[in-house]
């Protein structure tokens, strides 16, 4: 085999596992930037998903919070908690996901997003309608509880 092919070959499957690698950094349970819920982020078959995993403003015992919000009369009896929030967000590299939705269960609304991961602990998330310039930021912390 050329050595220059093989070389290629070498750099080429190192790079495909960096890159696997920063992506399932991503994974893991994360407190919102209100700090009232916890989010458990994993890799699923169609790209990156969110997944409500619990709230801390909610006491043990206390009737599951409902997605009242939501405006489809039919789903405002289902509980938030185990509920897919995120989805359908693809990797770009530099810890980069775009091309996903995220969906707020405080209105009821869903948006078209980004998720940035700044650094181990550090997630950013950006929602919008349209273009990213009209929306909102949040910064996530990892919750490794």
């Amino acid at each position: 085999m050329n050595p220059l092919l093989r070389v290629s070959i070498i750099a080429l499957t190192l790079a495909s596992i960096t890159s696997l690698a920063q992506e399932k950094n991503i994974e893991g349970r994360w407190l919102s930037g209100d700090g009232e819920g916890w989010i458990e982020i994993r890799l699923a078959a169609d790209g990156l998903i969110g997944v409500a995993a619990g709230s801390t403003t909610v006491t043990a015992g206390a009737p599951p919070r409902l997605d009242s919000k939501n405006p489809d009369p039919a789903l405002r009896n289902r509980p938030i908690e185990g509920m897919t929030i995120m989805r359908g967000f693809e990797y770009q590299g530099d810890g980069r996901w775009t091309g996903g939705t995220i969906y707020d269960p405080n209105s009821g609304k869903t948006y078209r997003a980004t998720v940035t991961l700044v650094d181990r602990d550090t997630l950013k998330l950006r929602g919008y309608i349209g273009i990213s310039l009209f929306g909102r930021s949040d910064t996530w912390t990892r919750d490794d509880r």
